[in-house]
């Protein structure tokens, strides 16, 4: 069951990042999705699998 996934997307991750912030904002999508830290500003490259498991909310949803 795939996650339908958008650009713009907040979500709230398990994991949360070395700066202290659950919260990433999706910024590339394909077989790997591009998230930015809100409070940090960092990009990283998950792969899709692993972003969809690691997904617990949705804070609010893109275009």
């Amino acid at each position: 069951m795939a996650i339908e996934i958008r650009l713009g997307d907040v979500v709230r991750l398990k994991k949360k990042h070395p700066c202290g912030s659950y919260e990433w904002q999706v910024v590339r999508l394909g077989a790997d999705i591009g998230v930015r830290c809100l409070k940090c500003r960092r990009q990283v490259l998950l792969e899709r699998s692993i972003f969809e498991r690691r997904v617990r909310a949705f804070i609010s949803r893109g275009d």
